[in-house]
């Protein structure tokens, strides 16, 4: 069975449109999200309609939660994001808007499968924990994380792809070749962000999980096209829009 694995689609249908279409391009049988498919970005609505019907596990990020409750130690743009994100929720207008909330609403925090285990966040806190790359150097950190793998960990949330070992290291897809093959040892993968990459590369990034076989796929998308749109939104910070260009 081959897998496509995305994580923090952030409400960027362009992003999301050009990924799905990378993933129908090969022979992918599944698709599992990692959570936050909404927050920064301007097309929630979209995004959460595309996610229903092309995805087979769907997981709540910390966004998603906080569009269905209140926003807690985000920065200002990005609380302001998802209050307008809200906003366009529950539009009485909008057909399915009971639907949406009905979706998001019951999406798990984590999944379970054999050897792995796919969260947002980290596998000892689903939604919220980050695990950067500066990490490895917490050994306290990483062997309480690696504790709680059953074997394998995928994970989102910090928009940094790469490959953390048991034996605290830490890989860039560009590091490996954008290839890595399971063995016997835990590892962490995390596959990046579709919809706002943080590693200076502005191509939307997902993982391919084909049998023992990570690879990392990167995909560009008319990332100007949405940040019109979020320029054109008072209540997005502009700035959500920009940093799109530099991928940080």
């Amino acid at each position: 069975m081959k897998r496509a694995i995305i994580s923090d689609i952030h409400s960027n249908l362009e992003a999301f449109e050009a990924v799905l279409a990378d993933i129908a391009s090969q022979d992918i049988t599944e698709i599992y999200c990692l959570g936050d498919l909404v927050g920064y970005g301007p097309n929630p609505i979209e995004c959460i309609d595309l996610m229903r019907k092309s995805v087979k596990v769907c997981l709540l990020g910390n966004h998603d939660q906080a569009t269905l409750f209140d926003p807690e130690g985000f920065n200002h743009s990005a609380e302001r994001a998802i209050f307008w994100t809200r906003e366009q929720l529950e539009n009485p207008n909008l057909l399915g808007a009971n639907e949406r909330w009905d979706f998001l609403n019951e999406l798990p925090r984590l999944c379970r499968e054999d050897d792995f285990i796919f969260v947002h966040g980290s596998p000892r806190n689903p939604l919220n924990e980050y695990v950067f790359h500066d990490d490895i150097y917490n050994e306290r950190k990483m062997e309480r994380l690696f504790a709680v793998i059953p074997k394998y960990s995928f994970q989102g949330h910090t928009h940094v792809p790469g490959i953390f070992t048991e034996d605290h290291e830490f890989f860039t897809p560009e590091d490996i070749d954008e290839r890595y093959i399971l063995g016997d040892r835990k590892v962490m993968i995390n596959v990046g962000s579709v919809g706002q990459p943080r590693d200076r590369d502005p191509r939307a990034c997902y993982a391919v999980l084909d049998k023992t076989l990570i690879v990392f796929r990167r995909v560009e998308y008319p990332f100007e096209k949405t940040i019109e749109k979020i320029t054109a939104i008072p209540d997005l910070d502009n700035y959500l829009g920009q940093r799109l260009r530099d991928g940080k």
